[in-house]
């Protein structure tokens, strides 16, 4: 098309995006257009036909239609609505009234335009109820363009809109648009390879078809579509820190594997961190993930969730926050969960200082403190032991600090070992690699009561709870606390 089109200045050609269709049509709607041109790559284009694998996808329906008439107005306009009809099995057949989308210019033009239209009968065979409202009916030789919600079980047109005439047209055409079957194509032998253009770079993706959640079926374009949407909410709190990456390329079916050294693997264009390992004794290069390209292309990997360091590369020494990771056991109830996190406020309240709780994604709950990086490891991770022991005096037949598994006798483990440089627990709003495709989903303390089914955050339902909720983890990367005002807080 761009070579057929070349030399034609009035027309432009806009650049396809390739899959990723549901984000591209809602960033599409965001911007004001009407709607996106979806098609299948290695398909053929039908001239003068509707086929299902070119379609247009609109934010509105959209139809054509014959003027046959109008209704009066109550104010001092031409006209008051437009009847509209059009062709359905050789019968012009009614489809609905139209009152709105005209400016005051479109309705004295139409207004001219129908006088010599004027007719005493109907054009329709039937008779139909405008309700009371007296008709003035035309010769249906006008055509227009509507857009309108949906068709109604009748056959009528829900809250149409008037566009505009279209002069391009005969009205023996204007009938319900129809999808017909394209003739059948040899399939390509190998279907090409598949990106996306990020901020300017192309990302790859591939396999998008492959299942990543078997008990829900969701796939891994589900997981990349996700992202994408959640994106700009998500990458506060993966930005400038080092990634344990934990991918599953084959979906949550098969055990995972983590990879920390990504030197020499990744494409040039992607960021990452060098830093010194004693227990390796080498320098390990631990990718950042910076922006919705580094995202989606993690998510390519097979990174269902995102797990960042608790501290950013220009202060790897001091994390930003503190976190009380609150982890049951098998036999341990959400409901138990719920009361110990509700425990965890009280001391945190006493302290004077304010936390922000997510769901794990998993089984537990994440208790965040800020602390603005300017606290050590060291310190965060002494703290937070305190706080703990707080918890655990206050319900101590419930929780432990116990490291040993097998001594933690069905406790809930209060872990504040969390928070030791290096370790990771997975970012707010990203995916667990669990059934049901849940999310680490930030809370408001207010829902964090009897009831709370962590299981219904999923990547499905939370792009819709982030419109409505969507800055509730924030606060945890504004102004830390002041650790001794809070120590002695909780002693006095």
């Amino acid at each position: 098309i761009p070579d057929v089109i070349e030399d034609i200045p009035q027309v432009y050609y806009c650049d396809h995006v390739e899959s990723m269709g549901k984000s591209f049509f809602e960033q599409a709607i965001a911007s004001g257009m009407e709607g996106v041109i979806a098609k299948q790559a290695d398909s053929q284009y039908l001239p003068g036909t509707r086929s299902d694998k070119w379609l247009k996808i609109k934010a509105f329906e959209g139809q054509e239609a014959l003027i046959c008439g109008y209704t009066p107005s109550e104010s001092a306009a031409p006209f008051g609505s437009l009847i509209l009809g059009m062709h359905r099995d050789e019968d012009l057949v009614y489809i609905g009234n139209c009152g709105t989308g005209f400016s005051e210019a479109d309705r004295k033009d139409l207004f001219e335009k129908f006088q010599p239209l004027i007719t005493e009968e109907s054009p329709f065979s039937k008779k139909i109820n405008l309700k009371g409202r007296k008709a003035t009916w035309l010769l249906p030789e006008l055509i227009c363009e509507v857009k309108f919600s949906e068709w109604t079980k009748s056959g009528n047109m829900r809250h149409p809109s008037f566009k505009g005439l279209r002069f391009d047209k005969i009205p023996s055409e204007i009938n319900k648009e129809k999808v017909v079957k394209p003739p059948r194509q040899k399939p390509t032998e190998k279907k090409a390879a598949e990106a996306l253009e990020i901020d300017g770079i192309s990302v790859p993706v591939s396999n998008l078809d492959k299942v990543y959640w078997p008990d829900s079926g969701l796939r891994k374009y589900d997981l990349i579509d996700y992202y994408l949407q959640i994106a700009d909410h998500i990458l506060p709190f993966l930005k400038d820190r080092p990634q344990n990456l934990h991918r599953h390329p084959n979906g949550i079916k098969e055990a995972g594997f983590y990879q920390k050294d990504t030197a020499g693997i990744f494409p040039h264009w992607l960021e990452s961190v060098k830093i010194f390992s004693k227990h390796n004794q080498k320098e390990i290069e631990y990718l950042l993930c910076q922006n919705e390209a580094s995202l989606i292309y993690l998510a390519n990997l097979g990174c269902i969730e995102l797990n960042p360091w608790n501290s950013r590369k220009e202060s790897l020494l001091h994390p930003d926050y503190t976190v009380i990771d609150i982890d049951p056991s098998e036999k341990a109830t959400f409901e138990q969960v719920i009361e110990v996190a509700l425990a965890g406020k009280e001391v945190l309240d006493k302290a004077g200082i304010k936390g922000y709780i997510k769901t794990s994604g998993s089984s537990g709950l994440h208790i965040y403190i800020p602390l603005g990086a300017r606290y050590t490891y060291d310190e965060a991770r002494d703290f937070t032991k305190i706080l703990c022991y707080f918890i655990q005096e206050q319900l101590p037949g419930l929780t432990t600090m116990e490291r040993n598994v097998k001594k933690r006798k069905g406790k809930i483990y209060l872990d504040f070992l969390q928070n030791r440089k290096g370790q990771t627990l997975a970012a707010a709003y990203c995916a667990r690699p669990k059934p049901g495709a849940t999310v680490s989903a930030p809370l408001d303390w207010k829902e964090v009561k009897p009831g709370l089914d962590m299981r219904e955050f999923t990547i499905k339902t939370m792009p819709a709870r982030i419109k409505e909720k969507p800055d509730l983890f924030l606060p945890v990367l504004e102004k830390g606390i002041e650790i001794e005002q809070a120590l002695e807080s909780l002693s006095s």
